[in-house]
Formats: structure tokens, sequence, C-alpha cells
């Protein structure tokens, strides 16, 4: 099945694609449509994820397929949460955000914290389905590791004594809240392929 990633962020595009290489998901970019660019102005990451879906899928007509990742800290409220990718401002790059946890964090000795992804598939006529992963682990003091993006790099697991950043793309997609989300719903599509 084709489906259009609803997302322009390549190191989500080529995670995704990696995560569903074995899977009869043809995943293709938005960016190869056009695809204006969607607010995320959602409360909740099935409200972001759903409209970046309904509105790509309408766009090409063809199923797209979104999600929308956080990062809950629970020492700060579980924030950032749905505001992660723009936590330290709208155009925040990756490091800018990482700093901001950084410093809200100092003297925080509670630094559990889990990735939530909630993933929607959405065809043409509006009907659609949804998935959810989430992983636990804890904020380091410091970044750690060259590898993944976001935050990846303060992210620690404590089973694998590796933070995100240290794991290769394969071993990120084995445990990740991404690839758990994405999993299932590749389940699905298994399931619905008949159907559709």
């Amino acid at each position: 099945m084709k489906i259009v990633l609803a997302s322009r962020n390549q190191d989500k595009y080529k995670e995704i694609k990696d995560i569903l290489k074995h899977t009869k998901v043809e995943l293709v970019s938005a960016e190869e449509f056009n695809v204006p660019e969607i607010i995320e102005d959602g409360a909740t990451y099935f409200e972001n994820a759903k409209k970046k879906a309904f509105y790509t899928s309408t766009h090409t007509q063809l199923p797209a397929i979104s999600d929308d990742t956080g990062l809950e800290v629970f020492a700060l409220g579980k924030t950032p949460g749905v505001y992660s990718s723009r936590y330290a401002g709208k155009n925040a790059s990756y490091s800018d955000n990482v700093r901001k946890l950084l410093r809200e964090m100092q003297g925080k000795t509670d630094r559990r914290a889990r990735f939530v992804c909630v993933c929607v598939l959405c065809f043409p006529d509006g009907t659609f389905y949804q998935t959810r992963g989430e992983i636990r682990g804890i904020i380091t003091k410091e970044p750690i590791g060259r590898g993944g993006f976001g935050y990846d790099p303060v992210f620690y697991i404590p089973e694998l004594k590796k933070t995100f950043a240290e794991l290769s793309l394969e071993e990120k997609n084995k445990i990740s809240h991404r690839a758990k989300a994405f999993k299932k719903m590749a389940q699905l599509i298994e399931k619905l392929e008949p159907e559709k």
C-alpha cells in the first residue's frame, strides 16, 4: 500500500522508512506532493497527528500517515509534551531544545521521563486509525552520543546503559516509542489491505 508520510522532517522520514522496511507499506514523503506546511496547534498528540494525516490525505488523495511525538519529563509536569519540537521557541534547533531542557532540569533529583508517539493513518474518505507507543528512560545531565536527533542525546535507557544517541538506527528501531506505534500500525494495515 502506497502511503504518504505527513511530515517534512527528513530525520523522521528516514527513521520511519527503516521501521516499515519489511512491511507492505510503500512510504513516500509529503515533499514529493508539495503538501503545504501544516500548523500543529492541537492540544494532544492525537489531534496533531490526525490533522496532519487528514490534510495530507485530502491533498494527495492517497492514504497518509502521521505521528506526533513528545518527551514527557515527570519533574517538569510532563512537559515539554506536545510542544517538544518547539520547546525553546518556534524555530528552535534540536540543540536549543536540549539546552533549555537541561537548564530546566538543574537541581532536579527525579529525572524520569518517557517518549510518547501517537500514529494516525487517514484515508481520503476521512476513515482513520490510531496506534500509540511509549518508552521510559532518564534525562542525563549532559548530551551523550552523536546519533539520532531531537532529545536522543539526553534520553538514557537504563536497561541498555545507553542514550538513544548512542544506539544505531537499527537498535533504536527495535525499542523506540515510534517503532512501537508504527509497527502496530503496520500490523493493522496488513489486516486492512483487502478492504481498502
